[in-house]
């Protein structure tokens, strides 16, 4: 199971937000290069990054720092937040991302996934972020009419291969991750999933292989000194 360190970032600092609420704000690490050079000097191979700026106001403001972590270490960018067209997905790819995260935009314009699957393969996966089963858009602060099973089962028509689920309730909460609806997304769709939000300790990541998640993203209980990141990747991704 692959480990995704996350690094979230909002006004150029690696911060976690509680259930998604941009008034609730942490900040972790003033500079994100460094939040990277800390993953990477633990042995991860993958890092999660989130514009959150971008995802609330559908513009990418972070196209330089990952450029930058690209250059410094030789690790996999997986990146979301502000992805609304085909130019944002060049620009996230010239800057050394490896995987970029359409969110919003599956919902608002599906077509535009459809098309960059055609263009980009692999390199596109979806973010499904859900309040009561239901799919948040816009930074997670517009509630669809759209189910994540069924968002799930229309991208994999469209050839999309990852889903990175989250449970906004769960996230940043430090209280467990919605396993069961992680689950049922992996049995009922066959896509790759990757668990996101609320993941608290080494037991939920042994949960989370157990259901046959493709890959787990830990953020505030790696900060927080919860999960030892060192530990985690060394237990997990010995076989990936």
């Amino acid at each position: 199971m692959k480990i995704y360190p996350a690094i979230d970032i909002k006004d150029g600092k690696a911060v976690r937000l509680r259930q998604g609420n941009f008034d609730d704000v942490t900040i972790f690490e003033d500079n994100p290069i460094n939040a990277a050079e800390m993953f990477v000097n633990a042995g991860a191979k993958r890092i999660h990054i989130v514009d959150l700026d971008g995802a609330r106001y559908g513009k990418s403001y972070i196209d330089d720092i990952i450029r930058e972590i690209s250059k410094k270490y030789n690790v996999f960018i997986q990146t979301g937040g502000g992805i609304r067209n085909l130019d944002d997905i060049e620009l996230r790819v010239s800057a050394g991302a490896n995987r970029v995260i359409i969110g919003t935009a599956a919902v608002k314009n599906p077509g535009l996934v459809k098309t960059a699957v055609e263009i980009y393969g692999d390199k596109i996966a979806v973010g499904v972020d859900t309040k009561d089963n239901m799919v948040a858009i816009s930074g997670w602060e517009e509630i669809s009419k759209v189910s994540a099973i069924d968002l799930c089962n229309e991208m994999k028509s469209y050839k999309v291969k990852t889903i990175i689920y989250t449970d906004i309730s769960k996230d940043g909460m430090m209280c467990g991750a919605n396993m069961e609806s992680t689950k049922e997304l992996i049995d009922k769709t066959g896509l790759k999933i990757i668990a996101s939000g609320g993941i608290s300790s080494i037991e939920e990541l042994k949960k989370a292989e157990l259901i046959g998640a493709d890959g787990v993203i830990v953020g505030k209980a790696v900060y927080s000194g919860a999960i030892n990141i060192k530990k985690a990747i060394s237990m997990f991704e010995e076989s990936c």
